[in-house]
């Protein structure tokens, strides 16, 4: 996640997915009519899947010279890792290039055959690191659950009514570069189609909060009502405004919305109260540090956030 120099200027096992059905209730239906179609339920993603992704983009940073950084070795070996998976499990995949810093930066972009194309729902994560580390909660994180809610969708078969698209965007860290050349790049009809874009950067935070994004009322409800359910409370994240792959699509029009668990904001008492964890220390202490590597991990909150992703994607695309 890119912030300013300032600061951040933005019970482990695997948690069952809560979703809620909803059903339509009339008072004399007309005889014959079809029954109201269920929202389909979202899978639950397997913690161990994610943590998977996560070894893996470990190990290309430490074949890499540390790092997954933009312009480098490590960022397009990364890369390449989410394309062949996206693209064994039945995506169409494309990857933009641009250029940036004086380096060529890529996006890469999945659809999921099918779904009206004019409703597109679409969730992103940013692949890059800083240079000073692997990155590996910021955003290996969001990237890794990203891709395995990508593989989820492939695997369940699954028919939305809306037509689902994935990213993983190149050069954040240098301001939100990768985003923006894409939702530049759009027709005024294409970005009309967006519907909803998800944000995840940053889901795994060692001492966790859960923040979730206050910019669209409807994924925001939708976030909040899963967290809900899993007797957890939420905090609006505003710190980050502007700041993440988000921005360009907000400041173009398009609704979106995410979830963050933290960086190097402090956790105050009553956040410690309510979460669990260590108040007066930061969310992720490693943040833009060499010690952001695969130990700077909390599995209970990438769990949840992880399953918080599925049950987003699935009820805004049904």
């Amino acid at each position: 996640m890119k912030f300013s120099v300032s600061g951040r200027s933005a019970a482990t096992g695997v948690v069952a997915a809560a979703v809620s059905t909803v059903m339509l209730l009339t008072t004399g239906s007309t005889a014959g009519a079809a029954p109201a179609r269920a929202a389909a339920a979202a899978p639950d993603i397997p913690v161990a899947n994610v943590k998977a992704h996560l070894a893996q983009l470990q190990s290309i940073a430490t074949a890499n010279g540390g790092n997954r950084a933009h312009g480098k070795a490590g960022y397009k070996a990364s890369l390449d890792y989410v394309k062949g998976k996206l693209d064994a499990a039945g995506f169409t995949t494309t990857v933009q290039s641009f250029t940036s810093s004086g380096s060529t930066g890529y996006n890469l972009i999945a659809d999921w055959p099918g779904g009206d194309a004019n409703h597109v729902v679409m969730a992103g994560s940013h692949l890059d690191s800083v240079s000073a580390g692997p990155g590996i909660n910021d955003n290996g994180s969001g990237s890794a659950a990203v891709l395995e809610t990508a593989l989820a969708v492939s695997r369940a078969g699954y028919k939305p009514t809306k037509h689902l698209r994935f990213a993983w965007w190149g050069a954040e860290e240098l301001g939100m570069v990768g985003s923006r050349t894409y939702v530049n790049g759009l027709s005024t009809a294409n970005r009309s189609k967006i519907s909803d874009y998800l944000n995840f950067d940053m889901i795994a935070s060692p001492n966790p909060g859960y923040f979730v994004y206050d910019d669209d009322p409807a994924i925001e409800k939708t976030f909040k009502d899963y967290f809900t359910g899993l007797n957890i409370a939420t905090e609006p994240e505003t710190e980050g405004d502007g700041r993440s792959d988000h921005a360009p699509f907000k400041n173009a029009g398009i609704p979106v919305g995410g979830l963050f668990s933290g960086a190097d904001y402090i956790k105050t008492a009553a956040q410690a109260t309510k979460w669990g964890g260590t108040s007066g220390k930061a969310f992720d202490a490693c943040y833009h540090r060499s010690c952001d590597t695969s130990s700077n991990i909390d599995d209970t909150a990438l769990d949840r956030n992880s399953d918080a992703i599925a049950h987003s994607v699935w009820e805004l695309s049904s």
